[in-house]
């Protein structure tokens, strides 16, 4: 009898194993050539399922949405947005590799898209208008970008040796070992209570 057959190459296939080759080597390792030779298959098998690089990374995108675990139906959108932003940030820091691939390059996903449409029914029902919504948005995704970042990149030793830096840096220097959850929730807070003050000023203004 003849050796078994290769299970069928599949999209999922391709978008799971290109994930995890970021994710273990990082961002400057996604190649087609990689991911044929990480897969054991040739180069031209993939583009049986993708059209190339581009899809590969909308792809990414695609699974790191799917473990965000969102609850649509949270209100007031304050609380929504607190969770939702819980929710990225988690996603984001088990793949935070993939960042340089996804940050500054347009959402095509469809799984994506959902999640803004979704959001901006949320913040319509709260009284935000057309024009704040992706402004809005994007300043809660720029801050958990960053915050995901530093959940891997923040530094493990002091930059310098002790005797050598400034004074008054107490508080760097005996930060807690949680610095990184407290920063985080203190941003969040502050960013959602300032929206909220802004809300606030413009319905005072049209009466809203």
């Amino acid at each position: 009898m003849g050796r078994p057959s290769r299970p069928p190459l599949t999209r999922e296939d391709i978008l799971r194993a290109a994930l995890a080759l970021v994710d273990e080597e990082g961002a400057h390792a996604l190649s087609t050539p990689r991911l044929a030779a990480r897969l054991g298959v040739k180069g031209p098998s993939l583009y049986n399922h993708i059209s190339g690089r581009d899809e590969i990374i909308d792809g990414i995108r695609e699974l790191i949405v799917a473990e965000m675990d969102i609850d649509a139906s949270i209100r007031p959108w304050t609380a929504a947005v607190d969770s939702w932003a819980r929710a990225y940030r988690a996603a984001i820091a088990a793949h935070p590799h993939a960042i340089p691939l996804l940050v500054g390059r347009p959402v095509r996903s469809v799984s994506a898209l959902r999640g803004y449409a979704a959001a901006f029914d949320v913040l319509r029902a709260a009284g935000w208008s057309e024009e704040h919504l992706m402004p809005l948005v994007q300043s809660f995704e720029y801050f958990l970008t960053g915050s995901a970042l530093a959940l891997v990149d923040a530094p493990t030793a002091l930059p310098l040796p002790e005797k050598e830096l400034p004074p008054g840096l107490g508080p760097f220097l005996n930060a807690p070992p949680d610095y990184r959850d407290i920063a985080f929730d203190a941003g969040l807070s502050a960013l959602i209570h300032g929206f909220q003050a802004t809300l606030n000023t413009l319905q005072s203004h049209t009466g809203g």
